[in-house]
């Protein structure tokens, strides 16, 4: 039961945090050699394979890519947009945009929903507010709201540190995502629920959804409109954006151009999106305004941003772990094939996207896909995609295989334990979902790191090779890992693209699934075995006309312990309810009745079974029972210590509907 609990919590948080850049790990790219996180690589006038960059050569190969990978991943529709020196090079829509009526994907209007993406939005109004002199990036947040962000260690949260992910807020679920609903003005939904600062401000990247909507939020303060108001105004009426809105519903001029949003291309279309924190994410737009954005930042910012502004915001911040890729503002930087590109993905449930740009040789690249497919592939096909552009056209120059340290099976030891990623849910129940999430590092059988959680694209483990101190590649492909030493210990480390707003920990002792998980699964053994065994011995008593063994206490002791544990394996079910309302994103709310209640009864019956299993083993040995009823009482005794260990390090026992 806890198996299927826990997969079904797994599933709903992995849903409901879909507005995020975390691309499957098999499908990152990273440099081939490390470069200083904020220092410029050096270019030549006119890389390799910059000069064959052409309309007919891109047409030619994405023909020969795009239809096969939405095919075979089960997509719907895409669209891709290339941009260079200052102007759209191509842009082209592949399958449909509504499958049953075979309405194709046309770059020019039809809508995507491009996810986290647009938080870059979110983060330009910001600095449009900064260059006005509105907004100080180093001044504590609160001196812009009409509510207060308290202090972490006494320390305040900025601008700025909203911008890098580094604010130290836990991630949170409810009201990001849901359907049908009428949407709360922004700042009612920002007081609504601060999530839990778990770090100090500026220490640990922690992807944070919140912390845009409350950056947006911001805007709308300092500039006197709605966030929905103010980017119309000073972002798509600039640019001539005029298929682009953050409105929720889409205005009635745009709701015929908006892509249907599908699980599966060959399946139903789906309902439209309403995410509750909109300047996280709520952003729909056609490919061709995708691109007069990206072109605006090739543009030193164009008519958006002054460029000294523009050079602000995307340099490095240098918060990550050092040698990994970093935070710039707002943008994240990732290293391909040995240069620079910033930009930003993004997933809701149905749509997956991703922009890259490469300020020094003025390229971009914009895919946006509408279907959640089979398998990961929006994912792969995204990642293939940008991967396969930089080597056609940005390739490696006298590319060669990585060459292993000596210090390489020292290191990789340091490695091994468990670890917790930063963007987590702490203060809800909802941070179960971490212990089975949990990272776990062992050694292969050459020594070398052993990362379930960053597979290749086919599946299979990585073959890591530590071509610096600290800095593991993958032996077949360009994916690096890299570690944080402190004291001679590996304390900290991250990889690939997510590197710049997510990194992990190693699991405090009490709270790692090493032993955890087997405890809790003994533990639910134990008390299913318990709970099922009082109605199979009353049956069997009866048929056979036999005596109840047990009076007086031990009797009572009884009965009451196996009517704990029925209460229990209730809270439990009670709790898959909960969790299938989620995934089923009918969670916005409307179940925080169970919720309550089964934090109430459960805190009780998780207290209670320990009390009363204690209360049976002193009976147990008190009494003349035999060898097994003693072992038995014994095994209840750890179980219910174990399942109340768990509830208490995961907030089952809490008071609140938050999540």
């Amino acid at each position: 039961m806890m198996f299927l609990w826990t997969h079904k919590v797994k599933l709903a948080v992995a849903a409901m945090l879909a507005l995020t850049v975390a691309i499957p790990a098999s499908t990152q790219q990273a440099p081939l050699t490390p470069q200083p996180a904020a220092a410029p690589a050096t270019q030549p006038a006119t890389p390799a394979g910059l000069d064959r960059l052409t309309k007919g050569d891109v047409d030619t190969w994405l023909d020969g890519y795009m239809p096969y990978a939405l095919g075979r991943g089960d997509i719907a529709g895409a669209v891709v947009v290339v941009v260079k020196d200052g102007a759209v090079l191509t842009q082209r829509g592949f399958g449909y945009s509504d499958v049953a009526n075979r309405k194709p994907v046309d770059p020019a209007t039809t809508l995507f929903r491009p996810g986290s993406t647009s938080k870059l939005f979110t983060w330009t109004a910001v600095m449009q507010q900064v260059e006005a002199g509105k907004i100080d990036l180093d001044a504590d947040i609160n001196t812009y709201l009409d509510f207060k962000i308290p202090p972490y260690d006494g320390k305040p949260m900025t601008m700025r540190h909203l911008m890098t992910h580094t604010a130290g807020f836990e991630e949170i679920i409810k009201g990001l995502l849901a359907f049908d609903i009428a949407l709360k003005p922004l700042g009612d939904i920002l007081k609504e629920r601060i999530p839990e600062r778990i770090y100090q401000p500026g220490t640990t990247p922690a992807y944070s959804n919140y912390a845009t909507a409350l950056a947006g939020y911001v805007v709308e303060r300092v500039s006197g409109q709605s966030f929905d108001s103010y980017v119309e105004r000073n972002i798509f009426g600039r640019l001539g954006m005029q298929y682009a809105s953050f409105r929720q519903p889409l205005p009635a001029k745009l709701k015929p151009f908006m892509s249907q949003g599908y699980e599966a291309g060959s399946g139903k279309a789906q309902r439209f999106e309403i995410i509750g924190m909109a300047p996280a994410g709520a952003l729909s737009a056609s490919g061709a305004d995708m691109g007069k954005f990206m072109l605006a930042f090739l543009n030193e910012g164009g008519p958006l941003l002054k460029p000294a502004t523009t050079a602000q915001m995307l340099t490095a911040q240098n918060l990550s772990v050092k040698g990994s890729n970093q935070m710039a503002l707002g943008f994240y930087e990732e290293w391909i094939n040995g240069r620079r590109a910033v930009g930003h993905g993004g997933d809701t449930v149905y749509f997956h996207t991703d922009l890259k740009i490469f300020p020094a040789e003025k390229v971009g690249i914009y895919i946006s896909v509408n279907s959640q497919g089979a398998g990961g592939a929006p994912g792969a096909v995204r990642s293939a995609l940008v991967a396969g552009f930089a080597d056609r056209y940005l390739p490696v120059a006298n590319p060669k295989p990585p060459v292993e340290l000596a210090t390489a099976k020292e290191h990789a030891k340091m490695l091994v334990g468990s670890w917790t990623n930063s963007r987590r849910v702490a203060s809800s129940f909802a941070s179960f979902v971490y212990l089975l999430g949990e990272e776990k590092i062992g050694l292969d059988e050459d020594g070398r790191p052993l990362v379930s959680g960053i597979p290749s694209l086919g599946g299979a483990p990585r073959k890591w090779i530590e071509v610096e101190p600290f800095v593991w590649q993958d032996a077949y492909g360009k994916e690096r890992l890299v570690a944080e030493v402190r004291d001679g210990q590996v304390v900290r480390w991250t990889f690939g693209m997510v590197s710049p707003f997510m990194v992990w920990d190693r699991t405090p002792w009490y709270a790692t699934g090493a032993w955890l998980i087997p405890a809790l699964l003994f533990a639910l053994a134990v008390i299913l075995i318990t709970a099922l065994g009082w109605p199979i011995g009353w049956i069997a008593r009866k048929r056979y006309g036999a005596q109840f063994a047990l009076t007086g206490s031990a009797r009572t002791a009884y009965r009451v312990v196996r009517g704990l544990c029925w209460l229990v394996i209730a809270v439990l079910v009670g709790w898959l309810i909960v969790v299938i309302g989620i995934e089923n994103f009918d969670g916005h709310g409307k179940n925080d009745w169970l919720i309550l209640t089964l934090q109430v009864v459960g805190t009780l019956a998780y207290f209670g079974l320990l009390v009363a299993s204690v209360w049976n083993l002193l009976l147990a040995f008190k009494g003349r029972r035999g060898w097994f009823s003693k072992l038995w009482s014994v095994l209840l005794v750890l179980g219910a210590f174990f399942l109340l260990w768990v509830a208490l390090v995961f907030k089952l026992v809490s008071f609140g509907a938050g999540y």
